[in-house]
């Protein structure tokens, strides 16, 4: 199959009662080696392989037992791989690449664009000079109708008219302000049963203004900063459980007054690249 430009492709349909799917790549080249985000500084060369690893090993059995997770190969000069989140944007058996604002990750794109191609997605591409980074940047509603996508950082606002013609769905641009928190997902997760979880002060006002516009008070569960920069929302939600770094206690207890079980699983190795739950796995259509 060949990879195609943004404009028309073929979908199929997500089987009937078939598990939630995540990609996800393992650590093994894992390391802080260059410097493209506020976490990375004073950290290169500071990762524990071997604590990586377990951490990761961790989640990798946390998720594989509400969902089925399947495997990228990692490439040597690519340690920012294991981040699988940042690979692309899938539904319904279309993938739009990423197209990585950094030189350091566009390796990257050849390695999971072969990937999805052997899996049988149709595979399209934004041009080169419109930085788009994923799922990092691009969350759908829980119900596919809206595609929560950011802007400001590493992905361009120029890219939203794009995943709204290839995915036939409307966006929600919302601009991100705060450098520690250059992706999306580092600062909003939507939830089931409508909720959200998000970090205010990450977001510009018009931006915040759309959120709220969105959900009401009694489903948006507010982020503090000490939860924030521990990356509490980079959270993956499967059902009622959610799946994050260690937090507060007193999060912990909010989610489960909103009906949910938080698993906490120490994931702070990846901190030191910027990264944790979310951005170790990217949500995808079950693949045989």
């Amino acid at each position: 199959m060949s990879t195609q430009s943004i404009d028309t492709g073929p979908a199929f349909l997500l089987p009937a009662l078939a598990r939630p799917a995540y990609l996800m790549c393992s650590p093994r080249f894992y390391n802080v080696s260059y410097i493209i985000n506020p976490w990375m500084e004073g950290n290169l060369h500071t990762s524990s392989h071997s604590r990586a690893t377990k951490q990761w090993q961790h989640l990798y059995e946390a998720l594989a037992e509400i969902a089925d997770v399947h495997l990228v190969d990692p490439q040597p000069g690519s340690p920012d791989m294991v981040f699988t989140a940042n690979a692309g944007l899938e539904r319904n058996g279309i993938v739009v690449l990423s197209s990585f604002l950094h030189v350091e990750r566009q390796a990257e794109e050849e390695h999971f664009r072969q990937w999805f191609q052997r899996a049988g997605y149709n595979v399209l591409e934004l041009p080169r000079e419109v930085p788009f980074e994923g799922e990092g940047d691009a969350l759908f509603s829980l119900d596919g109708e809206y595609l929560w996508v950011g802007y400001g950082q590493r992905t361009a606002q120029a890219s939203h008219p794009f995943l709204q013609r290839a995915f036939d769905v409307e966006v929600i641009s919302l601009h991100l302000i705060d450098p520690r928190f250059y992706h999306l997902d580092t600062c909003f997760a939507p939830l089931e049963e409508g909720f959200v979880l998000y970090f205010p002060e990450a977001f510009d006002r018009a931006s915040l203004d759309r959120i709220e516009a969105f959900y009401s008070p009694d489903k948006r569960v507010v982020v503090a900063e000490q939860d924030a920069v521990r990356f509490a929302c980079n959270a993956i939600n499967v059902g009622q459980t959610i799946l994050l770094n260690e937090v507060s206690t007193e999060l912990v207890e909010r989610l489960r007054l909103a009906g949910f079980t938080a698993l906490s699983i120490p994931l702070d190795e990846f901190l030191k690249a910027g990264g944790a739950a979310k951005c170790l796995v990217m949500k995808i259509l079950p693949v045989a």
